[in-house]
């Protein structure tokens, strides 16, 4: 019997078949999977375990229990002020979010603009809804801040929607108030929505600040702004994210949520309430530490030959540039990746799992130890003094 042509047809993620490829082996030394290596703080697990044993084992209302989504209002309540009633949809995770937003606003055919490098998962989820993804290449030069005159070259009377990821996956980059704003002066006027993935943006460094393009006149109303709390407060297990966006868009996402993941565990959504009121100065704290890292792992990279970095501003990853490597070798960033991978256990993801705009790249994300990142490296410097580079 013939399975469906979607099923068929979607690729894999690049980070996961790295991630897959290393359980077959021994020793290895990871630098893949996006997730805290801290563990969720003690109020949040205290609180879950609490709802667990008191008999919150039911279903829940399809947009989430009506105390995070109050929570979580107070925690907007200085940016997007959203309606606990009808503004906000918890999901199960922001990448459920993503979807119900892509299933909402975009039909088959539409065009969709990806800034690139980019996350994976968002070319599946555009496929699935029969989109044509658009790429728009950000420039290492220019810290992998998008152009908003390359966004506007790219739009078209099929163009539909545009995913703006601040801080970016895989490269780390902020986009800075002034192309925030002519990106919200570009988008204003015409009838293209915004998927705003602004999942890192409590995890911002140095002097870059952190502006949303939600908050900009005109724009909001046009949005479906998503996060959740696995980057927040650790809980990548926990599978729980959120959308806020107009009553509308929010009421139909409901609707595909409802007849998808239906709704998410009572206590893991009370637990998250608790986190968002008692557990902010936990996000500071892992903030610090991944800021420390980050200044480890660019030192060493400017120490080991054929690598390069432009420091990046967010989120935990660091987007290496591996070009002359990649050239010195005749190898492109998979099999480089593969060959490290092979010869001495360390576990990164091609830049070409995020678009042809990440050949020659190499993500590493530092979400690891101090002890992890040296070690890793000393393999890297090894294999590649191995390369005779």
């Amino acid at each position: 019997m013939q399975l469906s042509n979607l099923a068929q047809n979607l690729g894999g993620s690049v980070i996961r078949e790295m991630f897959n490829e290393a359980l077959k082996m021994e020793d290895t030394i990871s630098f893949t999977v996006g997730e805290p290596d801290f563990i969720t703080p003690r109020p949040i697990i205290e609180e879950a375990c609490r709802c667990w044993e008191s008999g919150m084992t039911h279903y829940t209302p399809n947009s989430g229990v009506l105390e995070l989504r109050q929570a979580i209002a107070e925690y907007h309540a200085n940016d997007l002020k959203p309606d606990p009633a009808n503004q906000i949809m918890v999901s199960c995770g922001a990448t459920e979010a993503i979807q119900m937003a892509l299933f909402t606003l975009v039909n088959p055919g539409d065009e969709v603009i990806v800034i690139t490098p980019a996350w994976p998962n968002y070319f599946g989820q555009i496929g699935m809804v029969g989109a044509r993804m658009i790429c728009v290449p950000a420039r290492e030069e220019n810290g992998f801040i998008p152009d908003p005159d390359d966004i506007k070259a790219a739009i078209t009377p099929k163009t539909k929607a545009i995913i703006l990821n601040s801080p970016s996956n895989p490269t780390g980059a902020v986009i800075d108030k002034d192309t925030c704003k002519a990106l919200a002066d570009l988008l204003r006027e015409r009838d293209i929505f915004i998927i705003a993935d602004e999942i890192y943006s409590r995890l911002v460094y140095d002097d870059a600040g952190y502006t949303s393009i939600t908050s900009f006149d005109g724009i909001m109303e046009k949005t479906v702004y998503i996060s959740g709390f696995s980057k927040m407060f650790a809980m990548t297990g926990w599978r729980l994210g959120y959308a806020i966006s107009q009553p509308d868009i929010i009421r139909n996402m409901t609707k595909l949520h409802e007849n998808g993941a239906s709704c998410l565990p009572a206590p893991s959504q009370i637990a998250a309430a608790c986190g968002l009121r008692q557990c902010q100065s936990e996000i500071e704290n892992m903030r610090q530490s991944y800021l420390r890292r980050r200044d480890l792992i660019c030192s060493l990279i400017d120490q080991t030959p054929g690598l390069s970095i432009k420091k990046p501003k967010g989120a935990f990853y660091a987007f290496v540039n591996a070009k002359e490597l990649t050239e010195f070798t005749g190898m492109n960033s998979r099999d480089l990746c593969m060959d490290l991978l092979k010869k001495t256990g360390v576990v990164t993801v091609p830049g070409s799992g995020f678009g042809d705009s990440g050949e020659g790249f190499i993500r590493i994300t530092y979400a690891t130890s101090d002890e992890n990142i040296k070690r890793g490296f000393e393999r890297i410097q090894g294999y590649i003094q191995g390369l005779g580079f």
